[in-house]
């Protein structure tokens, strides 16, 4: 296997300093590596949260909360759980709190922000290194690719396409949609059939999404065969996704990366703005005319996934406008087409559209602030030349673009990994500050 032959001379010494692992790393660690088996098993929607919550109780020392104060974008999470407990018990307090409807409701906000604030503050109260989850994401990259291979010898030499309930799946209470093993199938994309894969995920643009974010982690893999492959294998579940938002923020994370590099960063805005009015200038459009033509390229590619996505919003955003400040606190309405063909539930689509929808004006800022704040705690590092640092808030930059099309909610468990990759990064710093005030003082 292609997977255990990845080990050269060069890096034994980077193995060496990796097989020191404290306990929560090593949890961490198999726990992402063996994504296959959960996902084989149908278990992946409660381990990922049920991992992150067990070792952030673990974790708790009072005194190393006031001593040691989480960044700022932690606590914005936790403002963010905060909003959503609070909009969520007054909607379900006006339907009695219905037994299936409050307990799929808190366990949606427990998998959701929840798990984004464990999984960010792991690092801060465990010993969990940059390195550690870069290898284990790596490997997991890996994995992509070969069950990626097996799929596709699947479609083309037996043809099969329906999917799997696993064993534990039927153990676990409410819809089973998100935990059925889903095999490779034939899809039109711009008219052309073509193979589409799902992987570990329930819906192809979460496995763009997984793509996309593990493509730029495993960049950071000091194993060049294994960073090699990992990329290979990101890059291919980018690919098979059909995620076209995925495929346009693929280059804007490399456009955003090279800004940092050439300094050209703190004017980019100013770049946007200029090129955009001299290629409207040149082709004689409007700014308006010169974004719509992209917009229907991007569109004819599944016409009907768009139409449906755009049908769905809309209907969420009129929901929303009935209860406008505190939202109706959990997912309830359903819109139909197709003569009733098709239903979905509002807030299916686009995050910000469900946030507005279920937790009102009010949960909409608390959410908007975790995202700018997340973003910004690698502003300064990245504009000072942390490459790490770069390639996060790039990341983070096209994560928020692709939260327009996919629910963060429901996604989230998908690629918890990326929330505690930023956490360690944070965590460094803060301790790389420390060491530098410490030696400053020493100096003095």
């Amino acid at each position: 296997m292609v997977a255990f032959n990845l080990t050269s001379k060069n890096d034994k010494q980077s193995s060496s300093k990796l097989a020191d692992k404290s306990f929560a790393e090593r949890i961490i660690y198999w726990t992402i590596v063996l994504t296959p088996l959960w996902w084989l098993l149908g278990i992946q929607t409660i381990i990922y949260p049920l991992i992150s919550a067990f070792l952030l109780v673990i974790g708790f020392r009072l005194d190393k909360l006031i001593k040691d104060s989480l960044p700022i974008c932690n606590w914005a999470w936790v403002g963010m759980i905060l909003a959503a407990l609070w909009t969520n018990i007054i909607g379900l307090e006006s339907i009695g709190f219905q037994p299936l409807k409050t307990a799929a409701t808190f366990f949606t906000l427990f998998k959701g922000y929840f798990m984004i604030f464990a999984c960010m503050t792991l690092p801060f109260w465990h010993r969990i290194r940059v390195q550690h989850i870069t290898r284990a994401i790596s490997w997991m990259a890996v994995s992509y690719l070969i069950t990626l291979g097996i799929q596709l010898l699947i479609l083309f030499a037996i043809g099969y396409q329906e999917p799997l309930l696993p064993p534990l799946a039927r153990l676990i209470p409410g819809e089973k949609v998100s935990l059925m093993v889903k095999f490779a199938t034939i899809r039109a994309f711009f008219g052309i059939p073509l193979p589409r894969a799902v992987l570990y995920t329930p819906d192809p643009p979460i496995l763009g999404v997984c793509g996309l974010l593990c493509f730029f982690i495993c960049l950071g893999e000091t194993n060049q065969k294994l960073r090699k492959f990992a990329m290979l294998g990101s890059l291919v579940s980018l690919i098979i996704s059909h995620s076209r938002l995925g495929w346009v923020c693929f280059p804007l994370v490399w456009l955003i990366i090279y800004c940092f590099r050439s300094g050209l960063a703190r004017q980019a805005y100013l770049w946007v703005v200029s090129l955009t009015s001299l290629f409207a200038a040149v082709l004689s459009l409007s700014i308006q005319d010169l974004i719509a033509l992209p917009i229907a390229t991007f569109n004819s590619g599944r016409p009907e996934s768009s139409k449906d996505r755009e049908f769905i919003v809309n209907a969420t955003i009129d929901a929303w406008k009935e209860s406008p400040w505190i939202g109706w606190g959990f997912m309830e309405k359903t819109a139909s087409w197709g003569n009733g063909e098709f239903v979905l539930p509002l807030g299916t689509f686009s995050s910000y559209a469900k946030v507005l929808y279920i937790h009102g004006v009010f949960g909409f800022i608390f959410f908007i602030f975790a995202l700018i704040s997340t973003l910004c705690s690698f502003w300064q590092p990245a504009i000072k030349g942390n490459i790490i640092c770069q390639r996060a808030f790039s990341s983070l930059v096209a994560l928020y673009l692709l939260l327009h099309a996919t629910n963060l909610t429901w996604m989230a468990i998908y690629f918890w990994f990326f929330f505690i990759w930023l956490g360690a990064i944070l965590s460094e710093l803060k301790q790389q500050n420390i060491n530098i005030t410490k030696w400053e003082q020493l100096s003095q």
